[in-house]
C-alpha cells in the first residue's frame, strides 16, 4: 500500500495555492495599475501581449511543480512494486540435548537431524542468510549468520552431542536474536526439537513474544518416533523414555505465524525440510521513491532555467 514516512511534511504543499493566490493577484494589480494610467505604451508595456503572458505563466507554474516535487520527495513517499526483499534470514535452532543421542533415526536423531538440514541449507539462494544455534540446558551459536552456506554447513557437520536438559525457550531466543541481527530482509527461525522444555532461563512464552515483537516465522519440528524411545534407565531400573512436547511446539508455530511438523522417521524428516524450504516467501518490499521526486524536480528546474536563460532566450 502506498504511503509516506513522514506525511506531516506534506502540510507544505497548502503553500501552492496560496502562492498560486498572491501571483494572480498580482497580476490584477499589475493590470488595474496599467489601465489607471493613459499612456498607451505604458500600458501596452504593462500588460504584454499574450505569449509574453503565456511564457511567464509557464516559468510559474515550473516553479510550483519544483517546489510541490520537493515537498514530496521530503516526505518519503514509497509505493509496493513487484520487486522482493533481498534474500532471508534463516535460522536452524537444534536441540542437542541428551535425548538427541536417541538411536531410532539411523545413526542417531542429531546425526539424521544434521543430514536433512543440510538439503535446506542447500536449497536457499545466494542472498539469503543461514545460521545454527544449538541448545541443551543452555544456547549457544554454532554458525554466525552469513551468506556463505558451505561455511554453515561445515559447522552444522562439527555439532556434537550434550548431556544437558532441554531449554527450548533459551534457544529459540537466540535464534530470533540471530535472525534479526541482519535487517531489511525476511526472518524465518526452524526450531527441530524432541522433548520437553524443562531447563533454561526463558521460557517457551517468553521467545514467542520476543519472535512476535521482531515479526519473525518460527518454524517448528517435533522429533519423535511412531513407538516409544526407551534413553535408558533410572537408579530403581526403570526405563526413560523420550517425551515429545507437540502441544509447545504447536503454540509457537500458530503463535508466529509459521507450521508445525511432526517427524517421525528420517524420511519424513527430510521431507519436511525440504517442504519449508519450499514454503519460504519472499514477501514484497514497499520501495521509497523519493530519489525519483528529486530527480523529477531537478529535470523540471533545468527546463525552467533553459526556458529563463538558453541560448534562444525563449523567455526575454
Amino acid at each position: 500500500m502506498a504511503g509516506f514516512e513522514d506525511p506531516a511534511v506534506l502540510l507544505f504543499l497548502f503553500s501552492i495555492p496560496v502562492l498560486l493566490f498572491m501571483y494572480q493577484r498580482i497580476l490584477r494589480k499589475k493590470k488595474r495599475d496599467a489601465i489607471r494610467f493613459s499612456n498607451l505604451g505604458f500600458i501596452t508595456s504593462a500588460l504584454g501581449d499574450r505569449r509574453k503572458a503565456r511564457q511567464e505563466d509557464m516559468r510559474f507554474w515550473l516553479a510550483l511543480l519544483v517546489l510541490a516535487l520537493m515537498i514530496t520527495g521530503f516526505a518519503n513517499p514509497h509505493v509496493p512494486l513487484t520487486r522482493t526483499k533481498e534474500g532471508v534470514n534463516v535460522v536452524l535452532v537444534l536441540d542437542v540435548s541428551g535425548s538427541m543421542q536417541a538411536t531410532d533415526y539411523k545413526p542417531s536423531r542429531l546425526e539424521a537431524a544434521k543430514q536433512s538440514a543440510e538439503i535446506l541449507l542447500r536449497s536457499l539462494g545466494p542472498k539469503d542468510y543461514a545460521g545454527i544455534v544449538t541448545f541443551e540446558s543452555g544456547a549457544t551459536t554454532a554458525a554466525y549468520l552469513s551468506p556463505y552456506k558451505d561455511k554453515v554447513i561445515e559447522k552444522l557437520h562439527a555439532i556434537t552431542p550434550r548431556e544437558g536438559r532441554t531449554a527450548i525457550g533459551d534457544g529459540l531466543s537466540l535464534g530470533i536474536d540471530m535472525a534479526s541481527s541482519i535487517p531489511n530482509k525476511k526472518k524465518v527461525v526452524i526450531l527441530l526439537s524432541d522433548g520437553v522444555a524443562n531447563a533454561g532461563v526463558i521460557s517457551p512464552s517468553e521467545a514467542v513474544a520476543f519472535a512476535q515483537a521482531n515479526k519473525i516465522q518460527v518454524y517448528t519440528i517435533g522429533m519423535g518416533s511412531t513407538e516409544q524411545v526407551i534413553l535408558g534407565y533410572d537408579f530403581f531400573g526403570r526405563p526413560q523414555y523420550a517425551i515429545l512436547d507437540e502441544k509447545t511446539l504447536q503454540e509457537i508455530a500458530e503463535q508466529t505465524g509459521g507450521k508445525y511438523f511432526k517427524s517421525v522417521d528420517d524420511k519424513t524428516l527430510d521431507e519436511i525440510y525440504k517442504s519449508i524450504s519450499k514454503d519460504i516467501e519472499r514477501e514484497p518490499e514497499e520501495t521509497n521513491i523519493k530519489d525519483w521526486c528529486f530527480l523529477a524536480a531537478l529535470i523540471v528546474f533545468l527546463i525552467y532555467l533553459y526556458l529563463q536563460y538558453g541560448g534562444r532566450r525563449i523567455i526575454q
